[in-house]
């Protein structure tokens, strides 16, 4: 790959190659105003809108009217984006989907509001695949989003939109969320910074109330490590659930060396590929060095957690298909949904009996995750099981057998964290040979996320990842 098959917007105007913080303390300062910092990104959002086909639904003209202020908060007139299964005022939300057209929000949602609390200011909503079922942004009749290190590439999913957006420099951070690595898998893809919190750590939407297994954390992606440090900690201020030890804001590393766990091949019984295993061989050497404690550690459930989580993922789509009518609009057609869709709709009502034991296999994944860390205090692994894949390769116009095994071996790391609830963090630590980020994945006990987050910045100083503009 070259160079300049790289689409970025990075350029010498207000928001330069400054991260949220960066451009919140200027905000602040009063040596940049939210006007011109939200008009750069606007500017810049115009300049690759066709080439990455990251955004849903622009709303740049109330953008640049909301950055006259007032605003309070961490991130104060700085620029962000809403992924498109969050409600926030004035706008639809379709979900990705072209089975039913939404009607503009009435209000934000409860997680929406607390986002917002940052102060940021939303110019639009990002694009996500149908219902955030997949691992890339592709559609069955649609352009799909381009990974902005290479656009022949995956951005992953399902968050995939935010991603491109965040590391093509569009915006400094978005809103992500995450309901089996839709976080972690596009900051993987995309060179990003990407934690999915414990679950209740944020305000959870009325939809993600009323799962059975509540698997979906919402978050942000960001280009820093401060960045998510400091979205959680104002995230925390809005709301703390007291079921779960503060995070309070991480400023740098911690102290303290740890026990690393380290798992390199995932219970689908699929070997992860060569490059994606040196790289994680490479992180736990690197963690070694830093004076960690390092060592192999088994598998946390059996391989019978694969086929309970796939059962779940039915499950959902089962619900919407059933229910879109009445939660979606009387216009859905389940028609109209892709094969991915349809194909998880059908495998669930197949194996609806197990419905039960699944439901109970998966909550006990929250004690059996838990036991891990007893013994360690951070388990490493791959976020994926092989590198980032070309575009097509998880397209939902192929077979639904042949797209769902693709995917279920492919993100054969990421769901346990939903499951139990535990939270885990991507970080780009490398490289692949055709130039694209290659992400370590790291996961810590229930209501950890500072020692994950104290982790994040003594790697992030010891070998910074790769800028997209260098």
């Amino acid at each position: 790959m070259t160079d300049d098959a790289r689409i970025h917007a990075f350029r010498d105007d207000a928001l330069g190659d400054l991260d949220a913080t960066g451009i919140a303390e200027l905000i602040a300062s009063g040596q940049l105003s939210s006007h011109e910092a939200v008009l750069a990104s606007v500017e810049r959002a115009e300049s690759v809108r066709d080439s990455l086909n990251a955004i849903a639904f622009p709303d740049f003209d109330r953008a640049l009217t909301r950055s006259a202020g007032p605003h309070t908060g961490v991130f104060a007139g700085v620029p962000t984006i809403v992924k498109d299964n969050v409600d926030v005022a004035g706008l639809p939300t379709n979900h990705g989907s072209a089975a039913f057209v939404a009607r503009p929000a009435r209000a934000d949602s409860d997680f929406a509001r607390q986002f917002l609390s940052t102060g940021a200011v939303p110019i639009g909503k990002s694009r996500l695949p149908e219902f955030g079922f997949s691992a890339s942004n592709e559609y069955a009749t649609a352009e799909p989003v381009h990974n902005p290190w290479n656009p022949t590439f995956s951005s992953g999913a399902s968050s995939g939109g935010s991603a491109a957006l965040v590391a093509s420099g569009v915006l400094p951070f978005a809103h992500a969320n995450d309901g089996g690595g839709s976080i972690r898998i596009p900051a993987a893809a995309c060179g990003l910074v990407g934690l999915k919190p414990t679950r209740g750590r944020t305000v959870a939407d009325p939809a993600d109330r009323a799962m059975p297994i509540r698997i979906v954390a919402q978050g942000v992606l960001s280009r820093s490590v401060r960045d998510t440090a400091r979205f959680y900690a104002a995230a925390e201020s809005y709301y703390r659930n007291p079921k779960l030890p503060p995070i309070r804001l991480v400023e740098g590393p911690g102290r303290t060396r740890l026990r690393i766990g380290v798992i390199i091949d995932s219970i689908t019984g699929i070997p992860t590929d060569d490059e994606t295993r040196a790289s994680v061989t490479a992180t736990a050497n690197l963690l070694d060095e830093l004076g960690h404690h390092v060592e192999e550690a088994p598998l946390p459930v059996d391989r019978s957690f694969v086929e309970d989580f796939s059962n779940y993922w039915g499950f959902l789509s089962f619900a919407i298909c059933a229910g879109g009518k009445r939660m979606l609009g009387p216009d859905f057609d389940k028609s109209k949904t892709d094969n991915l869709t349809r194909g998880l709709d059908a495998m669930y009502r197949r194996n609806i009996a197990k419905t039960p034991q699944v439901l109970y296999r998966l909550r006990r994944t929250h004690r059996q995750y838990a036991e891990v860390f007893q013994k360690y205090d951070v388990l490493l692994s791959p976020v994926l099981a092989h590198t980032t894949p070309k575009l097509g390769y998880l397209s939902p116009t192929q077979s639904f057998e042949e797209l769902f095994t693709k995917l279920v071996n492919y993100t054969a790391f990421t769901p346990l964290n939903n499951a139990s609830g535990g939270p885990a963090i991507s970080l780009p630590l490398h490289e692949t040979a055709a130039g694209l980020p290659l992400a370590s994945h790291f996961s810590a006990d229930h209501g950890d996320e500072r020692t994950l987050l104290e982790l994040a910045f003594e790697l992030e100083q010891a070998r910074p990842w790769r800028r997209i503009q260098d």
